[in-house]
């Protein structure tokens, strides 16, 4: 699937729209690895995010990136519909409703924004809830004594 979704998807033109793009990419892509190692901060999320920026501003670094032998297995799953691994989910869902609860509630303060931002929270919560729930084989240690 991934390589259908690069062909089918033009690439952005305008030149300050394409590196701008590309920029949050490899931002999305250097977020997404920390993730890995830090257990606040969701790696799923930022990767798809990622890909969703090269596959409108460079095809080489999409096919990069959903062929890395270790970021690659975050996106691969979601991508080809078999969902999300559990421990994402409840990560992306924490850190999204700190970040959306203290923005209309502490940051902003603006009365808009205490309906509109847990609204669309909603929203996602229930996309992300509704998606598959992958189950990752735990890797098992290879027998380096043999």
């Amino acid at each position: 699937m991934s390589n259908n979704v690069a062909s089918n998807r033009r690439t952005i033109r305008n030149p300050v729209v394409r590196h701008l793009v590309m920029g949050i990419g490899w931002l999305s892509v250097a977020l997404g690895f920390i993730g890995i190692f830090l257990p606040v901060l969701p790696t799923t999320p930022f990767l798809l995010l990622s890909a969703a920026c090269f596959v409108r501003t460079s095809p080489k670094f999409y096919q990069w990136l959903v062929e890395h032998p270790r970021l690659g297995r975050y996106l691969i799953y979601y991508l080809d519909g078999q969902g999300m691994p559990l421990k994402a989910k409840v990560y992306t869902l924490l850190l999204m409703w700190t970040m959306l609860l203290l923005t209309a509630f502490v940051i902003l303060q603006r009365p808009m924004l205490h309906y509109l931002l847990p609204a669309i929270g909603l929203g996602v919560s229930i996309y992300i809830l509704r998606l598959p729930t992958l189950k990752i084989a735990p890797e098992l240690p290879s027998d380096k004594s043999k």
